[in-house]
């Protein structure tokens, strides 16, 4: 078959590519090794929310007392959570095949690769190869789960992020290496249901791409929960005996040694990008340290031939890469899209209190030259904090003192994922700080928090 577009994978960045492209009225195929939706949606963002929606109503439960509520006899069902898990994400799966059938994109299951000549060659599931021609290429092949020469991940008691949100035993203990946004979420997910973790992080704290004092709080926040965390530290081995991992830790600081027992371990050190035997090399396509080297909209130094998502520079996020698809296809199309602005997109951990951020942290902003007016607010003080049981966590935010100009925001605590893209879209207006002071905010309500750490920042604060 010949197309105007094929993209190879069907993650958050390849099928909202080939949507878009249809939309804009080319011919377009997406071809796919696995599962429509690919890892962000079977195997990462959509099930391991559904995991730790699970445990946060298991952790009210527990905690009905506090709400006026009296529950006896409350347990956690582990293969229930999973399942529910998986039920979620086969559905969205369905969803994206239903979307695809919609904009009349084709699916082409298989394992895609370059040929010379713009045409990708798709192998089937019973080996069988099919060539398919295009006028242009976009590689979406997204990234697996990093493995490091002392961590090996067998599958069974040394395991990734994706056998994590699916065992199929809950287990006693868990050391999870490795406290980005991954291995908090796990951490949160296990200890609420039972198990007991350990985190072990080589950095000196926990989120360590955070704003320090996000990675404090959750820090207070999980010891308060039982957890052991473990940073400056770093794991020399994994002894696996039987059931058991014995875990060789060495505390960076001071130099001592200490083995832990757990039933498993989480390798949650990152992710590796999936370039490999997709035929880069064949066609000469420039790669710099595991990445595909493209322009402002994507174009590889082939001619025809671009790159989305995990495996180019930039933030491996599942909206990062749909906005990036969107781009791409859009510059072919003949349209005047403006280039991705990398300093302005949010991330966000939801891990309970969850974390949302955008922006120049605190010490970035100093490092890049700003004389700065830093404001925040305590969910302690916040009546809807109160109401609804969860005063943890804050709001803080970050503004140029000589401009006003709105450098960053980052917040931890109760539905925070929920209220960043407030900060996000007036930073894209460029809202200065004396503006979000003047925007009525409704009450009560989380968000009000907002408005008071900018309030904060210029000594015009009410309720603090």
């Amino acid at each position: 078959m010949s197309y105007d577009i094929i993209v190879v994978g069907s993650g958050p960045g390849g099928y909202v590519a080939a949507i878009r492209a249809s939309q804009l009225g080319l011919k377009t195929a997406v071809v796919e090794k696995e599962s429509l939706g690919g890892i962000c949606l079977n195997w990462g963002c959509i099930p391991t929310k559904a995991l730790l929606k699970s445990a946060q109503v298991f952790d009210y439960i527990k905690h009905a007392d506090k709400y006026g509520i009296s529950v006896k006899g409350a347990e956690a069902d582990f293969s229930g959570m999973v399942n529910r898990s998986r039920d979620v994400a086969n559905g969205m799966s369905k969803g994206v095949n239903f979307l695809l059938k919609k904009n009349k994109v084709d699916v082409l299951m298989g394992f895609g690769k370059l040929v010379k000549g713009k045409q990708v060659e798709v192998t089937g599931a019973d080996g069988k190869k099919a060539l398919h021609s295009a006028k242009h290429i976009i590689l979406a092949t997204g990234g697996r789960a990093k493995q490091l020469p002392n961590l090996p991940i067998d599958g069974k008691r040394i395991i990734g992020y994706r056998k994590a949100m699916s065992l199929e035993k809950q287990p006693a203990k868990i050391v999870i290496v490795g406290a980005g946004a991954i291995g908090v979420e796990f951490a949160y997910f296990y200890n609420t249901i039972g198990t007991e973790v350990t985190i072990v992080e080589y950095a000196n704290r926990l989120v360590p791409n955070e704003d320090v004092d996000v990675s404090k709080e959750l820090n207070r926040s999980f010891k308060k929960a039982k957890m052991k965390v473990m940073t400056s530290s770093s794991v020399d081995k994994v002894e696996v005996t039987g059931k058991k991992c014995k875990v060789t830790v060495t505390d960076l600081k001071k130099k001592t040694q200490s083995t832990i027992e757990a039933d498993v371990v989480l390798s949650a050190v990152g992710v590796a990008t999936n370039i490999e035997n997709i035929g880069l090399e064949d066609l000469g396509i420039k790669t710099d340290r595991g990445q595909v080297l493209v322009d402002d909209f994507y174009k590889t130094n082939v001619d025809g031939i671009y790159a989305i998502g995990d495996i180019v520079k930039g933030p491996a996020l599942a909206h990062v890469a749909s906005a990036e698809g969107i781009l791409c296809v859009e510059k072919i199309a003949g349209h005047s899209p403006e280039p991705l602005d990398y300093n302005n997109i949010p991330g966000c951990t939801y891990c309970i209190p969850e974390i949302a951020s955008v922006g120049y942290t605190e010490e970035k902003a100093k490092e890049a030259g700003y004389e700065i007016k830093v404001g925040k607010f305590p969910f302690s003080a916040s009546g809807k904090a109160s109401a609804a049981g969860d005063k943890t966590g804050f709001v803080k935010v970050i503004f140029d003192a000589k401009y006003g100009e709105f450098l960053g925001a980052h917040m931890i605590g109760s539905n925070v994922t929920e209220m960043i893209a407030e900060i996000v879209a007036v930073r894209k207006l460029e809202t200065t700080g004396h503006e979000i002071i003047k925007t009525v905010h409704p009450h009560p309500t989380m968000s009000e928090a907002v408005m008071e750490a900018a309030a904060a920042a210029y000594d015009e604060v009410i309720h603090l």
